[in-house]
């Protein structure tokens, strides 16, 4: 079967051979998967002399049941979340805890986001926010358009900002969200929305290592606010403005519990709901109910697919900045 690596800082195609289905697992044979820029534009980065395969969110079609499931079948049409059991690939073996059904009639294309959504779902979660409250999205690639979106959706008053104005206008073409790509501008809006009071949460979904936008984020929240830490940023908040604000500094990892926890994925073993309201699987179906029932619209980011075989080409033009989109959809059949 055809998947994508990075190696040596290129993407290859390489024939790998078809896994064996694993009891409590799906084996998938796949329709699309989303490409993540901010995350597998960084493994290519990174990949040197190793192999790294790349990719994480998907959508496929069940070929085969590991013994004893009873939620799935043959057939159904699922998305799945969570390298590295998700990727790039043509057949995927992945664990019941991180797969959810897609609702019949759903657009698969819009479904093979669903990873992205589980992120950017739980990131909203990370800050605890009340209906009606004031939060800032900083930073409008892929990941904090999906957050804008569903923070929109969820009836919060939602403000964004990225230093590409372009990007704004693309959120406010699909949802109406305000957004800014002047800090000054931001911060008088922040003033006039809260009667300068501030914002509730910025969540930043910027990259860059080292950013100024970290200490700006504790000049836009209220006494005791939030920030919730979501792109790739080191954390580096002046200590001034921390204690003057009682401010609240979290940081948001992947999808939601059971991430990571090789319990809850390798062995496919689920948390108690009444424990775990939202694991990264049940994000992942919340995803797909709010694109399902059109609270979020993601027109947008599925303009451009590829062929697998075009994979390679795609990252280029993705690195190389000559796309307009966000990202790009693999395409398997």
């Amino acid at each position: 079967m055809k998947s994508v690596i990075a190696k040596d800082q290129m993407v290859y195609i390489e024939e790998r051979p078809k896994m064996d289905i694993l009891p409590s697992y799906l084996m998938i044979k796949t329709l699309y998967s989303a490409i993540s820029p901010g995350t597998e534009l960084s493994l290519i980065s990174a990949s040197n002399a190793r192999e790294i395969s790349l990719g994480y969110s998907a959508v496929g079609i069940v070929e085969e049941c590991g013994n004893e499931i009873t939620d799935f079948q043959e057939g159904d049409i699922v998305a799945c979340y969570g390298a590295p059991y998700v990727g790039h690939s043509e057949y995927l073996c992945v664990p019941t805890t991180l797969c959810a059904k897609v609702p019949i009639g759903m657009d698969p294309k819009e479904a093979s986001l669903a990873g992205i959504g589980a992120i950017a779902i739980h990131a909203l979660r990370k800050a605890k926010l009340a209906f009606g409250e004031t939060v800032v999205i900083v930073g409008l690639g892929l990941l904090g358009q999906m957050i804008a979106k569903v923070a929109h959706a969820a009836a919060y008053d939602v403000l964004a900002y990225d230093v590409q104005a372009e990007r704004g206008a693309m959120l406010k073409e699909e949802s109406e969200i305000t957004s800014f790509s002047k800090l000054e501008d931001m911060k008088e809006e922040i003033n006039v929305r809260t009667f300068n009071r501030g914002a509730d949460a910025v969540l930043l979904c910027a990259g860059g290592k080292r950013s100024t936008l970290t200490g700006q984020s504790l000049e836009w929240i209220r006494n005791q606010g939030k920030v919730v830490i979501v792109g790739d940023i080191e954390p580096d908040f002046p200590r001034e403005l921390m204690f003057g604000k009682e401010a609240q500094i979290l940081i948001s990892r992947a999808g939601g519990p059971g991430r990571y926890d090789p319990v809850y994925e390798k062995q496919a073993v689920d948390y108690p709901y009444g424990y775990v309201r939202w694991t990264e699987g049940r994000n992942v179906a919340e995803y797909l109910r709010l694109v399902n029932e059109k609270r979020i619209k993601i027109n947008s980011f599925i303009t451009e697919e590829v062929n697998i075989d075009q994979a390679p080409a795609a990252y280029k033009d993705l690195t190389d900045k000559k796309s307009k989109t966000l990202t790009k959809l693999i395409r398997f059949r």
